[in-house]
């Protein structure tokens, strides 16, 4: 599946959660926030490119890292038949895997 994601000025993207298959993205405007788990989040400008492996792997962050302005980017999504292409993780197994995630950036 291909999608173009548009993300109004500071909106934080879907909730925590994770996909069945690889995932390849291109920014195309803007600044997105992008954090996967056992990565320090990570701000991606416009011309740059992410990607994650899919399975067990929670992405908790793919948000506009701006204030003031509209973020967009093309996602290619792969996913397993029959699985989902999407499915969001329950605040249970967050706490479960809180050891997992990167420390967070300091907000001042």
């Amino acid at each position: 599946m291909t999608a173009l994601v548009e993300l109004p000025p500071a909106d934080p993207g879907t909730p925590p959660h994770r996909h069945s298959g690889p995932v390849y993205g291109y920014v195309t405007e803007g600044a997105v926030v992008f954090e996967l788990e056992g990565e320090p989040e990570r701000v991606i400008p416009a011309g740059g490119t992410f990607s994650e492996p899919g399975g067990d792997v929670i992405h908790y962050q793919a948000g506009n890292a701006l204030a003031d302005g509209w973020s967009r980017f093309v996602v290619v999504m792969l996913h397993a038949p029959g699985a989902p292409m999407l499915a969001l993780v329950d605040e249970a197994e967050l706490a479960e895997r809180r050891h997992l995630r990167a420390p967070r950036p300091a907000r001042g």
